[in-house]
């Protein structure tokens, strides 16, 4: 990069290769791009927050990760002070405390054993364990996400949406799963996909039996939701390392390419402030 990076540029970044199951433990080991994200969450800017937030959120998602993230100097405070600043979103407020969560309970003998017991059928829910009322998960299967380009479109739809706490991909299997606070509807959500033009969404839920159920979003009825306006647009695609074919940032097996810009990234952190 020609360029110094900003901050927001630095941590979508990071976001962006924390969202590589691949590149997780290498984030969380590494001695600068840690502790650069828990200064982000004490950031200005509440889409640098955010996004931080967004990246730490992946990283949680590694079970090997979070005894290491859980005693990082700063990680827990520092979520704490996202939740009670009267100024932070709902929606930050929620992502923050989900993560502060899923890291407390990572200290239970108890906790491990039974999401240890239950991993395997729960692998696509998100956030495991978490007791947080406020909050739901719903699992949509989108027809047409076939591709980076693709899943970012379905990224800003899903983003312009206030109530939508946080969200991720399986795209093998077409799948996106959302978070979102309880008095929102689904409904929203597969109105947002459709939005797109290029892509539709149904629900999918469990049958009584316990068989995966795909219920259609009804199309002549699309529902009307309060846009997102707390929180300032994420970079333009352009931008975006996903649009970069030729640089595997957030592809699956990308962990070369990507640890060489997460050097990048640490470089710039370690200058920019003091440890």
């Amino acid at each position: 990069m020609s360029l110094e990076p900003d901050a927001l540029a630095v941590v979508n970044q990071l976001r962006e290769l924390a969202a590589d199951p691949l590149n997780r433990r290498a984030i969380v080991q590494d001695q600068g791009c840690l502790p650069g994200l828990i200064l982000f969450l004490d950031h200005p800017n509440p889409q640098v927050v955010y996004s931080a937030l967004l990246a730490v959120r992946y990283l949680a998602e590694c079970r090997a990760n979070r005894e290491k993230m859980k005693g990082e100097l700063g990680m827990m405070l520092s979520l704490q002070n996202v939740m009670q600043k009267t100024t932070t979103p709902g929606e930050t407020k929620l992502l923050a405390s989900e993560i502060y969560e899923i890291l407390q309970s990572s200290s239970s003998a108890e906790a491990d054993q039974a999401e240890g017991a239950t991993s395997c059928r729960r692998k696509a829910q998100f956030f495991l364990g978490t007791t947080n009322k406020r909050a739901k998960t719903v699992v949509l299967h989108i027809d047409g996400l076939d591709d980076a380009s693709r899943r970012s479109l379905c990224e800003e739809a899903l983003l312009k949406i206030r109530g939508v706490i946080s969200f991720t991909f399986q795209m093998a299997v077409k799948r996106c799963i959302v978070r979102i606070r309880s008095d929102l509807k689904a409904e929203a959500l597969g109105s947002a996909i459709a939005s797109t033009k290029v892509m539709k969404a149904q629900q999918v839920v469990k049958s009584e039996e316990g068989d995966e159920v795909m219920i259609p979003f009804q199309e002549d009825a699309p529902v009307e939701v309060e846009q997102n306006t707390e929180l300032p647009e994420y970079l333009p695609e352009e931008e975006s390392p996903s649009q970069e074919q030729d640089k595997a940032v957030s592809r699956v097996g990308s962990k070369q390419d990507g640890s060489g810009w997460l050097n990048t990234a640490a470089n710039f952190l370690s200058r920019s402030f003091y440890w």
